[in-house]
């Protein structure tokens, strides 16, 4: 037999070792160029000004300028004010915090409960399974918008949180659907079966192989949960059954806009409809990007 020619082996390998690090600078920096900056930064930005509100804001958004009704945007009044006298630029701001804390902890709300359910539903049995399926179709068929009304009637009450609360309440029948089909997915595999022979309870197979299996699937319903949050509450205040006038919010600024429109005070159905519109085209923009990726990658399972 032939000698084999060490320095062939240590080329080989070097080459190897050199061509690695490259392939993986090429795709993170790839994965950084798709993410949607413009969007990220516009949003950023927004809610960079409402958590430092009291520092933009040049008036009291509580306080009634008698003097100055229904004033344009000028100088003093950046974006003017409102038929009650308050100055609309502070309104923004301090409205956008009500908002933006609405749709997170609406947001985070769902979360909770829509994958305790989906992950309590995928792991059960199969009449367990069928009979929580029902239960969750059956409230899928309700109109969200009027099943949040039907809630809050009954409630009675009408602040920040509670309005947090109906709005996940009727929102996480959709995020427990996507998780009881990836848990089903995910219950079969060997390291799930095996956590079980060795006596893991069901909170330590959640929080370690399912949560963290599932999170890539459920990111876009996530973050687009946060629009939806600020946009349920928007037209509960708009039609009068969300946050009252006091209580500073986007949606209770457009509760004006009937009235703005008989004294054609333009800027305050305007000003607040375009940031409200721009928030949740970024952030349906950053979710679209969280699916986009999902979509891209195989299915390991």
């Amino acid at each position: 037999m032939g000698e084999i020619d060490p320095s062939a082996f240590e080329i080989v390998g070097a080459e190897y070792q050199t061509w690695e690090p490259e392939i993986k600078k090429e795709s993170v920096s790839k994965k950084l160029r798709k993410l949607p900056w413009i969007s990220i930064i516009v949003f950023s930005a927004i809610l960079f000004g409402c958590i430092f509100a009291p520092l933009i804001a040049n008036h009291n958004p509580s306080t009634y300028y008698l003097d100055s009704l229904n004033e344009p945007p000028n100088s003093d009044f950046y974006f003017g004010t409102d038929s009650l006298g308050r100055d609309l630029f502070s309104i923004i701001w301090y409205g956008g915090r009500t908002s933006l804390t609405v749709g997170f902890l609406g947001a985070a709300i769902v979360t909770l409960i829509g994958i305790t359910y989906g992950c309590i539903n995928g792991m059960a049995n199969t009449r367990i399974d069928t009979l929580l399926q029902r239960v969750v179709e059956i409230f899928h068929i309700i109109p969200q918008i009027l099943l949040t009304i039907l809630i809050i009637t009954i409630l009675g009450q009408q602040n920040p949180i509670s309005i947090s609360f109906v709005i996940a309440v009727t929102s996480w029948f959709a995020l427990a659907r996507i998780v009881r089909s990836e848990v089903r997915q995910i219950r079969t595999n060997e390291y799930v079966i095996a956590a079980k022979c060795y006596g893991a309870r069901f909170e330590r197979l959640v929080v370690k192989h399912l949560i963290p299996n599932i999170i890539p699937a459920i990111m876009f319903v996530v973050v687009s949960g946060i629009s939806t949050c600020i946009t349920t509450e928007s037209t509960l205040s708009f039609l009068g059954l969300g946050l009252p006038l006091d209580v500073l919010s986007w949606g209770s600024i457009l509760s004006l806009s009937n009235r703005a429109l008989l004294l054609n005070t333009w800027w305050v159905i305007v000003i607040p409809g375009i940031f409200l519109i721009v928030t949740l085209s970024c952030i349906t923009t950053i979710a679209n990007c969280f699916r986009k990726d999902m979509n891209k990658k195989p299915n390991r399972l």
